[in-house]
């Protein structure tokens, strides 16, 4: 599969990328080197393979929950620039 330059342009504007020409030349031929590797790779027999989301398996790796002591709120709060009331203060951003 050929990628055309038109296709490198349209995945920028979806990426929100603005690209020079030279840097559409130059992933033209890099997209288009990745697309022939994954053909290639479309050519083996994976008929016996049994499709997986892990390459090996995996277990629940989260520990059980225990009531620990936590830093507090003083420490916590100790270098912050501005607090009100046990909270940290911050610049308001929604208009």
């Amino acid at each position: 599969m050929k990628i055309t330059k038109a296709e490198v342009d349209a995945v920028a504007l979806l990426a929100r990328l603005e690209l020079t020409p030279e840097e559409t030349e130059t992933f033209t031929g890099q997209m288009d080197a990745i697309l022939a590797y994954v053909e290639k790779l479309n050519e083996l027999d994976t008929s016996g393979i049994i499709p997986t989301s892990h390459a090996v398996p995996v277990e629940n790796a989260f520990r059980d929950d225990a009531v620990r002591p936590s830093i507090g709120v003083e420490n916590a709060l100790a270098n912050a620039p501005d607090r009100v009331e046990g909270f940290f203060r911050v610049p308001k951003v929604i208009e």
